[in-house]
């Protein structure tokens, strides 16, 4: 019985961690960006993105209900959500919603827009 119930307890917990998004870094991104092979999405809302957000980053504040026509056809691209920083949760929103929609190819930028800034990376306003 004990080995039954430690069974179904790794299989919530690894569905639990499932849903969690495998993260990329701010080199990783700035690649991507330069080859033009990434949909980003900032996560921080209107006043933040207009302050200035990573380049080529779409406002998912003012495209969540439009986001399918802003993401790719191919289900297998790279899509990247970011939020405020290593301690945001925020971008789980606009992550999941791309993975709802069957992208696959799901990633976070755990440095958030805070991280791209101490790393003094360009912003796109």
């Amino acid at each position: 019985m004990k080995k039954i119930i430690a069974l179904v307890f790794a299989l919530v917990a690894s569905s639990v961690f499932a849903a969690e998004f495998p993260d990329i870094s701010i080199a990783d991104l700035k690649q991507a960006i330069a080859d033009k092979k990434v949909t980003v999405i900032d996560v921080n809302g209107a006043a933040s993105y207009a302050a200035g957000h990573v380049p080529s980053a779409i406002n998912f504040a003012t495209q969540k209900d439009s986001l399918a026509a802003a993401l790719p056809a191919d289900k297998g691209a790279l899509v990247v959500a970011y939020c405020g920083g290593p301690a945001c949760s925020a971008y789980k929103a606009a992550a999941n919603a791309a993975s709802q929609l069957g992208y696959t190819n799901v990633k976070h930028l755990s440095a958030g827009i805070s991280g791209w800034k101490a790393a003094n990376e360009t912003l796109e306003k």
